[in-house]
């Protein structure tokens, strides 16, 4: 009877450490490392790059009349010899950037 048990225990135990898992990671927020390389994938598209950055601290920002909790990065190309600089806002929540502009 106490095999049966045992089994029983650990079927119960990985049950719950298995749901654990899938609530956090439906929880679980964008990381700054990932937020970059999404918007470096996305940038790429456009040519290559030729250096990049992010803040590894979210911050409010408004676009659109809508609050998004967002990383701010930037990204550097070179086109024509000459360094092009873009910053843009990756949203913590779904990793989509949100928005972008060139600077000087």
């Amino acid at each position: 009877m106490s095999r049966k048990k045992a089994i029983l225990a650990a079927a119960i135990g990985f049950a719950v450490g298995y749901l654990a898992r899938e609530q956090i990671n439906q929880y679980q927020k964008i990381t700054p490392e990932k937020a970059l390389n999404h918007a470096k994938e996305m940038f790429k598209r456009k040519g290559p790059i030729s250096g990049s950055w992010i803040y590894m601290k979210p911050e409010e920002v408004e676009r659109n009349g809508l609050l998004y909790n967002a990383y701010r990065g930037g990204i550097t190309r070179t086109i024509d010899d000459e360094n092009i600089q873009y910053e843009f806002y990756v949203d913590v929540e779904t990793g989509g950037v949100i928005d972008t502009k060139q600077t000087m």
